[in-house]
């Protein structure tokens, strides 16, 4: 008998061998086929699985908006820069550079260099000025300084001398330029109170208030949110800044037809090296267009490098969750079609067709998703830039910027869906059709595979790890620490969710079937045997509770704890305050000739930058610091000194460490400790105590002397006063502080006056929101997804049930059960997860447990169950139509 002749004898051996399937051994007809069979298979299962697709349209597009909206204000801040203002008339700005850098060598690497804005302004030399004046094509060279100061009444404006009002174009409405010490012209906002040229006008600025003549009124063109301004005489002005030989910058108004850039070199050609001031090395800049913003807000460009550090940490855990949530959902869906993918491979479809197909599927699914995300990424950008928005920085939004974030979200979300889908099926499409045949109605695999069980418990062992090394870290090393903890848990426990939901429903399910009856014994068995989909469940669970409990314990813990050593340090009955401008240092001295006060003593605040390591590489750390005096001291603030003396912390050449600080450094009473002030002058003051208050009142303290010389404007915020036993001077240091303007304030002293730690600005508060309302909004938005595409997939389940005799109000009644089983194993397991980082965060920096008030808990838990109904009770109730949850089906 004559044998047939197959097509695999006909296929020299050496092909038999390679991969079946491949395109470049197929015949092209083959391929055309194999191609119109794939583009068949992926319309009808699009069709045929509309809602689950849905589902996942929505939570992948979600998860493109967001990416797009981070792109949008990361791409908005990376432009920004300070708007020109109060140098809109000057050509060019001489200014001290504000940067400074340090440069080590990490372990086994080439050195590197951090660098980091100061935040008080440096100032030049006054012989810079004469330089200036002389350089080619220079028409007028002009010495610019502020002082705050405020009005009798209480407004708030800024000092200058009349020779600078040019560089703001101010021309004079009325009257004449000031003659003498006495008299001062006003901006127009300012007289239009009701002021002209004659009249006399209260003023503090330096000291006690003093009132001066309006000798005439000046406009200005330009606009802007700008403070207005008083016009001193140019000595006048002098002697009030009290930084004589110094000033802020130089404004340059060129000669006519000098272009900006010939300006430029003509200036920096003449200029010194450094600033001229003892003690600094800063270099000098030219700053010309739209650059000289930079030298009216010095910090603006400190707080916008700071605002891209924490928007780049948030947006790395922003694009974790989202490939999370992305991968879940793709692969959630793929998964419930596993059966039916089983069965057409049984029948015949080849792997290829097979991939083929569920690659097309998801590359329209991520079509339609990166459209909508792209969509959405724009205004929801536009929401998070409105946030941010706060200060003295601008975000602009170019015409790039919009296209640029949506094709950033929808490409990412295009670039993944279909690897994603295709690796999620790749278990099914590898059978044999014999092997498939059986597979096709196997029950579901009991545990993760070998791989996935061991790189889930590698990421858990690493995400341990890492929050026990945070304890063992201070500042930005431990946070970032506690937060890789917190997202290696959470990919850890979606590894691992099949295990961990049996180990839950062994703690849960016979309560569950006691409390339940016959729903709770069927809620019970559906989930035990469907581990894999009950970890699909609450795996976007425990990603919203640790995330959005991370991210809103982290502050309260630290203000909880700053708060208690505050209020420890503190010994002041009363405190007085300056409103906006602040007190001069004689204030203090006047509230101690007050009878019935103790002691007194006014709290300058200000920044020190600290050059250290972490982990090995480079980093510059700026750290709010206080300046006291010794005088009376220990009658008003008590940080808590464990060695050393306070008593000796005067001159300039003395500082109290806190005792973390000091550990750190391995520094001590008699040593001594590199610093840069908040200007940026190198100082190597001599410790003279340490002490143990450090989150309330700071990691270092200064002598105030040392620090007024270094600072933007050497005014008091407060000044700390204890009264004797049952004495009451309140009313006598308010007639004593009258003199010193209609702004000064006495009450009661609390923990927050001396708290190193300044209130929540607007900037914080808007990462608040972002970080815990958008990512978390986005992250419930997944629970509801997930939840929505799992309750489409049991379908079959529900028909089945009716068709048994399960009744309607018991399949209501077992949605319920199972939504509060998933919905309590999500919270238990996402508060232990995070508890993990937060542990270990809050015992580093703070030395106590972490702390989240029960309020915010509550509302955690609260959304968290309103999505998990949302989830499951809504599509269940529709989910196959009225025959499921409505009459029986036939």
């Amino acid at each position: 008998m004559k044998r047939r002749t197959s097509t695999t004898d006909r296929v020299p051996s050496r092909a038999r061998g390679r991969r079946t399937g491949a395109a470049d051994r197929e015949p092209l007809g083959v391929r055309q086929g194999s191609r119109r069979a794939s583009a068949f298979l992926a319309r009808r299962s699009l069709a045929t699985h509309r809602r689950a697709w849905a589902a996942v349209i929505v939570a992948t597009g979600a998860a493109a908006a967001l990416i797009g909206a981070f792109a949008f204000v990361v791409g908005s801040l990376l432009v920004a820069a300070p708007p020109v203002q109060r140098y809109a008339g000057a050509d060019a700005v001489v200014v001290a550079d504000q940067k400074v850098s340090h440069t080590a060598k990490p372990w086994g690497g080439e050195p590197r260099t951090a660098t980091a804005y100061l935040p008080e302004r440096a100032r030049l030399d006054r012989s810079v000025l004469a330089a200036v004046a002389g350089a080619d094509g220079v028409a007028r060279a002009v010495a610019d300084d502020s002082v705050p100061l405020s009005t009798g009444d209480g407004r708030t404006a800024v000092g200058r001398s009349w020779p600078s009002a040019v560089l703001t174009r101010y021309e004079l409405a009325e009257g004449r330029a000031p003659g003498d010490a006495a008299e001062v012209v006003l901006d127009a906002a300012l007289a239009a109170g009701g002021h002209a040229p004659g009249d006399r006008i209260v003023l503090r600025a330096g000291g006690a208030a003093r009132t001066y003549t309006v000798s005439g009124i000046a406009r200005t063109g330009h606009g802007g949110d700008a403070p207005p301004a008083v016009f001193f005489t140019e000595p006048r002005l002098t002697a009030l800044a009290g930084h004589p030989g110094r000033i802020d910058a130089i404004g340059v108004v060129a000669e006519p037809g000098v272009p900006a850039d010939a300006l430029r070199a003509a200036v920096g050609a003449v200029l010194p090296e450094r600033s001229g001031v003892p003690g600094s090395d800063r270099g000098v800049r030219v700053l010309t267009g739209a650059e000289r913003g930079e030298a009216e807000h010095v910090d603006a460009l400190g707080g916008r490098g700071d605002r891209l550090a924490l928007l780049g940490s948030i947006g790395g855990t922003v694009l974790m969750v989202a490939l999370l949530v992305i991968a879940s959902t793709l692969s959630q869906a793929i998964h419930q079609r596993s059966g039916e993918l089983a069965l057409l491979r049984a029948v015949g479809a080849s792997p290829r067709q097979l991939r083929s197909a569920i690659g097309r599927e998801a590359g329209r699914v991520a079509a339609a998703a990166a459209l909508l995300g792209g969509v959405g990424a724009v205004p929801l950008g536009l929401a998070m830039r409105s946030l941010l928005t706060t200060g003295p920085l601008p975000l602009p939004v170019p015409w790039w910027l919009p296209p640029a974030a949506a094709l950033t979200g929808g490409l990412l979300v295009a670039l993944s869906a279909r690897p994603v889908a295709m690796l999620a099926a790749r278990s099914i499409t590898r059978l044999r059709p014999a092997a498939a045949l059986g597979a096709a109605t196997a029950d579901e695999p009991s545990g993760p595979g070998r791989f996935r069980t061991v790189a889930g418990v590698v990421l858990a062992f690493a995400g341990i790890s890492s929050a026990g090394v945070a304890t063992t870290q201070s500042g930005q090393a431990a946070g970032v620490a506690a937060s890789g903890a917190a997202m290696s848990l959470v990919i850890a426990v979606a590894l691992l969710g099949p295990r961990i939901s049996r180990i839950a429903l062994g703690v849960l399910g016979r309560p569950l079937r006691r409390a339940g009856g016959a729903p709770g014994f069927l809620a019970e068995r559906a989930a035990s045997a469907h581990t894999r989909r009950l970890a699909a469940a609450f795996t976007p669970i425990v990603l919203v509770v640790a995330f959005v409990c991370v991210q809103l314990a982290s502050g309260p813990t630290m203000e909880r704890a700053a708060g208690q050593q505050a209020s420890a340090a503190l010994r002041a009955d009363l405190v007085a305050t300056g409103g906006g401008a602040g007190l001069p240092a004689g204030a203090a001295r006047t509230v101690r000739e007050v009878p019935g006060v103790r002691a007194a003593t006014g709290v300058l605040r200000s920044t020190v930058v600290l050059a250290d390591r972490e982990a090995g590489e480079p980093v510059l750390t700026r750290l709010p610091v206080l300046g006291v005096e010794a005088r009376g001291l220990s009658g008003t603030l008590d940080p808590g000194v464990t060695a050393g003396d306070l008593d000796r912390l005067t001159g300039r050449d003395a500082v109290a460490v806190g005792a973390d600080r000091a550990k750190s450094l391995d520094v001590g009473p008699g040593d001594r400790v590199a610093l840069r002030l908040g200007d940026g002058t190198r100082v190597e003051p001599r410790v003279v105590a340490v002490y143990e208050h450090q989150l309330g009142v700071g990691e270092f303290l200064f002598p105030r002397e040392a620090l007024a010389g270094h600072v933007s404007v050497a005014r008091d915020q407060v000044v700390l006063i204890r009264t004797g036993n049952g004495a009451d001077p309140a009313a006598a240091v308010r007639e004593a502080l009258a003199p010193y303007g209609g702004g000064v304030a006495v009450r009661a002293a609390t923990g927050d006056d001396v708290a190193i730690a300044p209130p929540l600005s607007d900037g914080d508060n808007a990462m608040i929101v972002i970080g815990v309302g958008v990512i978390g909004g986005f992250a419930l938005l997944a629970v509801v997804s997930t939840l929505a595409l799992i309750t489409i997939g049991r379908r079959g389940e529900f028909r089945l049930l009716r068709m048994v005799g399960t009744g309607r109000r018991q399949l209501r009644r077992m949605l319920v059960l199972e939504t509060g089983l998933v919905t309590f194993a999500g919270l238990v397991i996402g508060t232990a997860v995070a508890a993990v980082p937060l542990t270990a965060f809050a015992v580093s920096l703070a030395g106590t447990a972490p702390y989240l008030p029960p309020a915010h808990y509550g509302v955690i838990a609260g959304a968290v169950a309103l999505a998990a109904a949302a989830g499951t009770l809504v599509p269940g109730a529709s989910a196959g139509g009225r025959s499921v949850l409505g009459r029986s089906a036939r």
